[in-house]
């Protein structure tokens, strides 16, 4: 039997998790979107200027897999983690540019023990991320399914 290090009686509501920070790069931004984004503010520094943009922008779904990598090293890989029914939410509210360092978080926002699988529960969170000026970048709500670590009675059932 594989061992955990979280369960889903470890993720309380309010909790905040750091997922780490990340700097984009240039290279790491062009890189990225020339094989899965490449639009032209992504991909071509000089286009980007003539866009709303004025300039060159990450990918929001490259935020969004930085994000993903961050919560695999913050927890999900030492957690009893079941998968995702997938997200509520996504929203990409500031861009993100060339030398950004984006600090990313997991912010539990609701817990609820599965009522047709006791051995379950299901955990909503924010995970976001905050440019250097404080501004957030990056919103995304969703749930995530853990095992919990006991198999609980009806008399403890939270």
């Amino acid at each position: 039997m594989e061992s955990f290090d979280y369960f889903w009686e470890d993720f309380a509501v309010g909790q905040v998790r750091s997922m780490g920070r990340h700097r984009f790069s240039e290279e790491e931004i062009v890189g990225f979107a020339r094989q899965y984004d490449p639009q032209r503010f992504h991909v071509d520094a000089q286009k980007a200027s003539d866009t709303l943009f004025n300039g060159l922008i990450a990918s929001g779904w490259h935020t969004c897999v930085i994000a993903m990598r961050g919560m695999c090293d913050a927890y999900l890989t030492r957690a009893a983690c079941l998968g995702s029914p997938g997200l509520d939410s996504l929203k990409w509210l500031k861009p993100v540019r060339p030398g950004d360092e984006i600090e990313f978080r997991a912010r539990v926002l609701e817990s609820r023990a599965s009522s047709s699988r006791p051995e379950l529960g299901l955990t909503k969170f924010l995970w976001d991320g905050i440019n250097s000026a404080g501004e957030q970048v990056l919103a995304m709500e969703g749930w995530q399914l853990f095992a919990r670590r006991a198999q609980p009675d009806a008399a403890r059932e939270p």
